[in-house]
């Protein structure tokens, strides 16, 4: 519910402002239009209550309503009714009653698309009924030269308004659209890509390299006994160990290479266009970054890292081969005692590749 007040807030706030244009404007064109047919003062203070007090009120009682967002649909569907009502009032002059409701309609399909129009049709037809009953049924087919230039305004200056409303609409929605897409692909902890998306980004590059026969690189990083750190210091000092780690990995690298979390401590970098040589010692670096870890509150505490390493070569299958082939040397990186970087050494027999046990 807060979701939709907020969205319903924003939709009041954009019509705000092109309302009180419409209705400035429309105001000239209903004028010139009522002028000859002389009706009754109280046509003439509606006139003015719709034309200048009516946005504001529209505005505060949408603002101030539970449901913003339906709120203000109900305010169009009057705009609609009183549009009717002035086309009944000017006895119907083609030219300013035609450009009053269609600029209405245009708002309708605008806000609320084919459910919103057939409602503000429904609206205008009664305005029109009621304009009639209070004023008598008249036809007035001629529009003077005064009413064509009265109309002018409401004609050019109006569907600018509402163009620039909609450009800004597009705009947000672009906005909105894009953080979503960057919500979807990142971790939410470290601000890394997400293992789904690392790995989607994994099978395009092995296709690259596979293609190009191009040079790229693979790293598994694992935080040493990071299941100690939890248990030892609690999640809270977990998760500031993983996003430290986090920001070191942005430091490190080049804006060309790809860091992810793949799942829990553990961490995966793609190096394109690098050779094992340049990784290595990148993720040296990175261990010896990790390894000088303070905290004042915790000084005892510690970080090392595994990291297993694997260059792309022709013979791999598919990019999980690649990825395994990174895995075992992130597992031989801990069985050797952790805290170190390790290197897939691949063993060619013959024409077939295979992996020393």
């Amino acid at each position: 519910m807060d979701t939709i007040s907020g969205k319903g807030f924003s939709f009041v706030k954009r019509i705000y402002v092109p309302r009180i244009l419409g209705k400035t404007v429309g105001m000239l064109a209903v004028t010139a239009a009522l002028a000859p047919t002389e009706p009754p003062i109280w046509v003439w203070v509606l006139m003015l209550v719709n034309g200048v007090l009516w946005p504001h009120v529209a505005y505060r009682w949408a603002m101030r309503s539970h449901a913003p967002y339906h709120a203000e649909q109900r305010n169009l569907v009057i705009d609609s009714l009183m549009a009717g009502f002035w086309a009944a009032a000017m006895q119907f002059n083609p030219l300013p009653s035609l450009t009053i409701l269609s600029m209405v309609t245009m708002n309708n399909v605008a806000a609320g698309g084919r459910p919103l129009v057939q409602r503000g049709a429904l609206a205008q037809a009664s305005g029109m009924l009621l304009g009639m009953a209070l004023l008598g049924p008249h036809l007035q087919l001629h529009a003077t030269d005064l009413q064509v230039y009265a109309s002018l305004p409401m004609l050019t200056l109006y569907p600018m308004a509402l163009g620039w409303v909609s450009y800004q609409l597009a705009t947000h929605l672009a906005e909105h659209k894009k953080r979503l897409s960057d919500l979807s692909r990142t971790d939410s902890l470290t601000g890394l890509f997400n293992h789904g998306y690392w790995k989607d980004r994994l099978r395009r590059k092995f296709l690259i390299c596979q293609q190009r026969d191009g040079m790229a690189v693979v790293a598994l990083i694992d935080i040493d006994h990071f299941k100690t750190i939890n248990d030892t210091y609690g999640h809270v000092i977990g998760d500031r160990v993983l996003r430290h780690l986090s920001t070191e990995l942005k430091q490190s690298l080049r804006e060309t290479d790809l860091a992810g979390r793949y799942g829990g401590d553990e961490f995966c970098v793609i190096f394109p266009k690098t050779t094992q040589e340049h990784a290595c010692l990148a993720m040296e670096r990175l261990r010896e970054r990790a390894a000088s870890y303070h905290d004042p509150e915790l000084p005892e505490l510690r970080i090392s890292l595994s990291i297993g390493l694997s260059a792309f070569h022709g013979d791999f299958a598919d990019s999980e081969q690649w990825l395994e082939d990174a895995d075992r040397a992130l597992y031989n990186a801990k069985r050797q005692g952790r805290d170190r970087v390790d290197v897939a050494k691949p063993v060619f027999t013959g024409l077939r590749l295979a992996w020393p046990e």
